[in-house]
């Protein structure tokens, strides 16, 4: 009797196994994606190249930050991290130029500098979308080099589920996570808790500071840090074709740097990194064409960035005094004590933005999405501006219509109005096209970007001191817009076990921002009297200006090839050259360069095998190499060429419907043990610290409607086995 009730349990997992090989193959061909034209759209039939990172491919590599996942799986994008934020490069542009989206919402960071992308928890993405080139005329100016969409999981609107991850590796590298979803009747409630933690690590002690080289500094290549975020979202759903949401999140990171070192130049610091970062948001989206799915959505956003030093010893600090009170020294600079625990604000940035969008399925296979926008960015910082604050508002509307009169080919255009309150009006196009034969496409397509200066590229001033040096850093108030023109062509191929895509693309910038040397005699009167006395050249000034134009191109090649139902090998490979005009202020004349941070060759690749042994365990191994040739910059030395090796492993337990189920993640990283010591404060190719071994411990619990609903169904099937 035992074994008859083996048997057909037995033949009922292989049906299952089976069953989900099948489903995974409808899966990766009938992936929907969004962001390329903000519409709904098979992966293959999209008519503007996109790439996806895949929850399967998450789940693989276990990343432990947004940073690490798009380096390992993509080979488009250049990371350098540093106290600030990430430095990002995608085709050669850099930060400024590339859009970050949460679920299609604009992430709030440095606005015109680098982006704390820890501000993204990797737990709760289901899939990362990328598009590539000028995307201005859907998504506005932040989108010239292209766009990164991060679409988080979709949360259960009724029952419970609970989520608790913990990561730990080398150097007291800790990532925990906990989520709490709970759905009763309409509303469903989530909340999110995330904490980073490393001590940080130095790869050699080795500084140029004070006019020579230092053998034994205490300055690390990546510092000590802690961040961590708590959000909620609110979700009711009055109807079923109507939502409406409010989120609100708060996060705060800390970056210590050395104090007990003993040259004062470079790792004797009496202060650290602090940031804190806040946000607000409603809105909603109505269905109202159940049929062809119209959708109407309204979003309004509020996002606050502030950015502090945090004493840790007395410290004296140059002070321009504000107010009556403070008599004949108003408005002069002094030197102010400031104490430890004390803080000191240098930014404040604020953005509220407004979006109201609609899509309609029209007549002949038309589909049109148009919108309109409202922005508005505030700076406060009362030691880096003249004035104290500043500010900026763009107003906007776009509209683009996607045309699929014949079954094998399609037409997208769009066009987008800006209007700024500085700069005035803009018009910004956009044309493509697709062809499809088969399980091939061929995409041409035409963008133009546009990007107005950011308020602090026009109003921001501080000095920096780096080392033994100090420079200046300054704004512009007669900078220009920057345009843009982008050109690509793509073939691909989709099938059943091999996809292949290859991508061509030329970018020309005209009156590319970029911070650039300029005569010291630029510095303004007050602040040379307050840094450097007599004004005699000590200091090295900087200011943001406008190159005659830049260039961009490249190509991109993926693959990927399932060898056989639990095995898939991926391939990325990416070229890249660039040229600048840079002004040379030692010989008053425009010079060509590189961009800075380009490296020609960049490439990463894995192998990916999955297999559930039982019904209550699953193993997946995740291989990877990731590689780039020499990064090329215009001070501070090029980066050395590196590659990395990884190793990650998963283990399921427990059966994916059940109320408990488990994962362990066990892994090596950097297997060789490579590690960059080229010294202070020159470029490095990579910065990790060498071998890390790293593992990660993750307990879902779930119970509710749709587990009682999966019992029953189980029950159905047991006893129609057993007849």
């Amino acid at each position: 009797m035992g074994l008859l009730c083996h048997v057909p349990m037995s033949l009922v997992a292989q049906e299952e196994h089976s069953r989900g090989q099948h489903q995974e193959k409808d899966v990766v061909l009938n992936e929907v994606v969004i962001t390329c034209t903000g519409t709904e759209r098979l992966l293959k039939d999209a008519p503007v190249q996109t790439e996806v990172i895949t929850r399967k491919m998450l789940d693989s590599y276990g990343g432990s930050s947004i940073q690490d996942i798009i380096s390992g799986l993509t080979a488009s994008f250049a990371f350098d991290q540093g106290d600030m934020g990430s430095q990002m490069q995608l085709n050669g542009l850099g930060n400024n130029y590339i859009l970050i989206l949460i679920d299609g919402k604009r992430i709030h960071g440095d606005v015109g500098g680098e982006n704390d992308l820890g501000l993204i928890d990797p737990h709760n993405i289901d899939r990362i979308e990328i598009v590539k080139g000028a995307q201005s005329a859907l998504y506005g100016s932040d989108a010239m080099a292209g766009v990164i969409n991060i679409i988080t999981k979709k949360r259960e609107k009724e029952g419970l589920q609970l989520e608790n991850s913990t990561r730990y590796g080398m150097y007291n590298d800790l990532r925990q996570h906990n989520g709490v979803n709970i759905g009763v009747g309409k509303v469903t409630s989530y909340t999110n808790f995330q904490l980073q933690h490393t001590d940080g690590w130095q790869n050699t002690a080795r500084q140029f500071a004070e006019g020579k080289i230092l053998e034994d500094t205490r300055t690390k290549t990546v510092n000590e840090y802690t961040n961590w975020q708590i959000a909620e979202r609110l979700t009711y759903n009055p109807k079923k074709n109507l939502e409406f949401y409010a989120d609100g999140s708060y996060y705060t990171k800390i970056i210590f740097r050395p104090t007990d070192g003993k040259y004062p130049s470079c790792d004797v610091y009496t202060y650290n990194l602090m940031y804190r970062n806040a946000s607000a948001s409603c809105g909603g989206k109505w269905e109202f064409n159940e049929k062809k799915k119209d959708v109407f959505t309204l979003d309004v956003d509020w996002n606050l960035h502030d950015y502090y030093y945090k004493y840790t010893a007395r410290t004296y600090e140059y002070m321009k005094l504000n107010g009556e009170e403070y008599g004949e020294m108003n408005n002069e600079w002094y030197s102010v004590p400031f104490y430890p625990g004390q803080k000191n604000l240098q930014s404040d940035q604020q953005r509220i933005m407004a979006q109201a969008k609609s899509i309609f399925h029209l007549p002949y296979k038309n589909t049109l999405n148009s919108g309109l926008e409202y922005r508005w960015d505030y700076l406060h910082a009362p030691l880096r501006t003249v004035d104290g604050s500043a500010s900026d508002m763009t107003a906007a509307a776009y509209v683009q219509d996607e045309f699929d009169w014949i079954k094998w080919f399609n037409v997208t255009t769009g066009l987008r109005l800006v209007v700024n309150e500085g700069f005035g009006v803009r018009v910004t196009p956009k044309v493509s096209t697709m062809f499809s034969l088969g399980d091939f496409r061929i995409r041409l397509g035409w963008s133009q970007g546009f990007k107005t200066p950011t308020v602090k590229e026009m109003y921001y001033r501080y000095l920096h001191v780096m080392g033994s040096s100090t420079i200046f850093n300054m704004g512009n108030l007669n900078l220009k817009p920057q345009t843009s023109n982008y050109w690509s062509a793509s073939g691909e191929y989709r099938g059943q076990r091999v996809t292949v895509s290859v991508t061509g693309y030329y970018n020309k910038l005209d009156n590319m921002i970029a911070l650039v040397n300029v005569p010291v005699e630029e510095i303004p009167s007050d602040v040379q009297m307050a840094y450097m006395g007599d004004g005699s050249g000590k200091v090295q000034a900087r200011m943001y200006k406008n190159m005659e134009n830049a260039q961009t191109w490249g190509g991109d090649v993926n693959v990927s090839y399932k060898v056989f139902g639990d095995l898939t090998l991926n391939a990325s490979y990416s070229y890249l050259d660039t040229k600048a005009n840079l002004y040379d202020s030692d010989h008053d004349k425009m010079k060509e360069v590189v961009i800075d941070g380009m490296a020609h060759h960049k490439w990463s690749a894995s192998a990916v095998y999955t297999h559930r042994f039982t019904s209550v365990y699953k193993l997946g191994i995740n291989l990877n190499n990731r590689g780039s040739s020499m990064r090329y910059y215009e001070n501070n030395g090029n980066g050395k060429p590196f590659q990395l090796y990884r190793l990650n492993t998963t283990h399921d337990f427990g059966n994916e419907n059940k109320k408990v189920t488990y994962r362990v993640d066990l892994g090596v990283d950097n297997i060789f043990n490579y590690v960059d010591r080229t010294m202070h404060p020159y470029h490095l190719g990579t910065k990790s610290s060498g071998t890390k071994v790293f593992g990660n411990f993750t307990v879902r619990f779930k119970q509710g409607k749709k587990l009682k609903a999966y019992k029953t169904k189980v029950l159905k099937n047991n006893n129609e086995n057993e007849d």
